[in-house]
């Protein structure tokens, strides 16, 4: 059994986030960049099914720069078996990202494709959604606990009301919640073993797929502060103050 695993290369979760002067986007210049956290989870998932003897190999997937090679070491680390670049400087939306694991699933052709949630810089949470669509596969997505046997994933996952259990037939495509596992670090030695793992890098034209934006950002902007608290006496001022001066009631 092969299992496709997507990570991306984003701004590290320790780092505060800053905006552009000019308003068009977040400054990355000079930022620490690491694997998003719940692509992380999902890297480690697999490994712990091939692990088990459940998974025979596992394929890390980054789209993106030149840069993205470092991501795909980090996953090769963890455990992931090779990885597989698609290098372009066009800004990739979640469509397009889908359509390019479309692709590469109908090459590789890989039993599961277990890929985080969503990523910590657009928060999208669409990617694994729109891949399961274009390639008319089951999904399970929020995954708390997975499971493979027999053709069949049995997934638990989080839901509003508590946890819900789904049985998917393979292949699948299945996203990972933070509950799922907690990732390993990567042992010196495992990170000089990933630098001599396979690493093949293609281009969406050699896939086929058009990445052009669909969509456009017209201005990014930090939040607004928020002022200080006041204490107020008694319920009766607070709830003037509520109704009133913050109007939320």
């Amino acid at each position: 059994m092969k299992i496709l695993v997507p990570v991306k290369r984003v701004v590290d979760y320790n780092v505060k986030v800053r905006v552009k002067a000019d308003g068009t986007g977040v400054d990355i210049a000079n930022v620490k960049m690491s694997m998003n956290p719940f692509d992380e989870i999902a890297v480690e998932e697999a490994v712990r099914l091939k692990e088990a003897g459940v998974a025979t190999e596992v394929v890390a997937v980054s789209c993106g720069v030149g840069a993205c090679q470092e991501t795909l070491r980090a996953a090769m680390a963890i455990g992931a078996d090779r990885g597989i670049l698609v290098e372009t400087d066009v800004e990739l939306q979640p469509l397009a990202v889908a359509k390019l694991l479309k692709a590469l699933c109908a090459k590789e052709a890989p039993q599961v494709v277990i890929c985080g949630k969503q990523a910590i810089d657009d928060d999208a949470n669409q990617t694994g959604q729109m891949l399961a669509a274009l390639m008319g596969w089951p999904q399970a997505t929020f995954a708390s606990k997975v499971s493979l046997a027999d053709g069949k994933a049995t997934v638990t996952r989080e839901i509003d009301g508590g946890l819900e259990t789904l049985e998917l037939n393979l292949p699948a495509v299945i996203s990972t919640d933070l509950r799922l596992n907690e990732p390993r670090y990567a042992t010196l030695p495992n990170i000089m073993k990933a630098k001599k793992k396979p690493l093949d890098t293609v281009k969406p034209e050699e896939l086929g797929v058009d990445v052009t934006p669909r969509l456009s950002t017209l201005k990014v902007g930090e939040p607004p502060k928020r002022s200080a608290g006041v204490r107020v006496p008694d319920v009766a001022q607070l709830v003037d103050k509520l109704k009133n001066e913050a109007k939320v009631i």
